[in-house]
């Protein structure tokens, strides 16, 4: 009796597991469809899809395209040679629209940097979202992984140049857990490593951290190594300043952003430095006399170190990023002479450019007393 008690419990078990494994099988499926969908509706009517393949545990896009909308400096805003959607077991069991990973390879991606500072990602897409009829599903995705392999991002910044200065990053490798859409809300975490390209060289990039996109707090810890000086001069030099022949850059920045003010702690190293002959003794750096920038601050190991702290309100129209790294290097630079810039060199935002001017003028006066002498 005992026995036949035994097996029919050991049969019952086995019938619910079935029951579950098949209901688990069935809710999958129903949410592999329901990414479909979501997928469809986001990317809209303009993208360009080779395929779209839906199995019993992901979803399967090959050949994404998104042409960049007319005006764009690049011809696409985003392409894709694959990306693999796999939603969450905790999603189908709570009821949830949750995705446990996407996976990207070999992407592409290009961004405008506006003359005003502001960063424009995929604007046509969302741009086609505005104003228009929420998907039938508008219930809000968690997404608890991305991951992005072998890709390439290309930034066009107009704020230093025009026409807009290329960055160019190759073998993107990326991942970017807890992303809460269309909201953005929640810290969401990442961790980025690329090639940035160069003339003479190539160096690396690598920012780790989290931002909430909602509240635009974050907390980010920037690298650079070896990175080819020609490829990111724009944001050293002002305009009129002549160009640098030959350098490297490294980089640490520690940036923290909390209720949109701007702390940023960090130091810039720059090797082996040439500048262009053309244009005489009394040429400027960063709005300095370079020669002396040069003869008084390069070490045994031919290179030039310089901390600053970068801080400012982000709300204040009166503060830019460009203008307040100048400025902040210039006056770094500055004291490292011996310069004492009193009330100069504080409030990054109000400085600006003038500042930079100001900087430069007074080391440069000094300088020529000194040649008198």
């Amino acid at each position: 009796m005992t026995v036949r008690k035994g097996r029919r419990w050991g049969w019952i078990v086995a019938g619910v597991l079935a029951l579950l494994v098949a209901g688990g099988i069935v809710g999958l499926r129903v949410a592999v469809e329901a990414l479909r969908d979501r997928v469809v509706d986001t990317l809209g009517p303009e993208s360009e899809i080779a395929e779209l393949r839906v199995g019993w545990s992901s979803v399967d896009i090959e050949g994404l395209r998104i042409t960049g909308p007319r005006g764009w400096p690049a011809s696409d805003a985003l392409r894709a040679e694959r990306v693999t959607i796999v939603p969450s077991w905790r999603g189908v069991l709570s009821g949830q629209l949750r995705v446990q990973s996407i996976t990207v390879i070999e992407p592409y991606l290009s961004a405008l940097r506006t003359r005003d500072g502001q960063l424009q990602v995929l604007p046509g897409l969302l741009a086609g979202q505005q104003g228009a009829e929420p998907p039938a599903d508008s219930r809000s995705m968690t997404i608890d992984r991305i991951t992005l392999h072998d890709g390439v991002l290309e930034l066009f910044d107009a704020s230093v140049a025009q026409p807009p200065l290329e960055i160019h990053l190759e073998q993107v490798e990326a991942t970017v857990l807890d992303v809460v859409a269309p909201a953005l809300a929640g810290q969401t975490r990442f961790d980025l490593a690329a090639v940035l390209k160069g003339s003479r060289q190539d160096g690396t990039l690598r920012i780790v951290g989290w931002a909430e996109i909602a509240s635009r707090d974050s907390s980010l810890t920037t690298t650079l190594r070896a990175v080819d000086l020609l490829a990111l001069q724009p944001y050293l030099i002002r305009a009129g300043e002549r160009g640098v022949q030959k350098g490297t850059l490294d980089l640490d920045l520690q940036s923290e952003v909390s209720r949109n003010r701007l702390r940023a702690p960090g130091q810039l190293t720059i090797s082996g430095l040439e500048f262009d002959s053309t244009s005489g003794v009394f040429g400027t750096f960063m709005g300095l006399p370079r020669d002396a920038v040069v003869g008084a601050l390069k070490n045994q190991r031919d290179q030039i170190a310089v901390s600053f702290v970068l801080e400012g309100d982000l709300d204040d129209p009166q503060f830019t990023l460009n203008e307040a790294f100048a400025t902040r290097l210039a006056s770094a630079l500055a004291e490292s002479l011996g310069v004492s810039l009193g009330g100069l060199a504080t409030g990054a935002g109000a400085l600006g450019q003038k500042g930079v001017e100001a900087v430069g003028a007074a080391v440069q006066q000094i300088f020529q007393g000194e040649e008198k002498r």
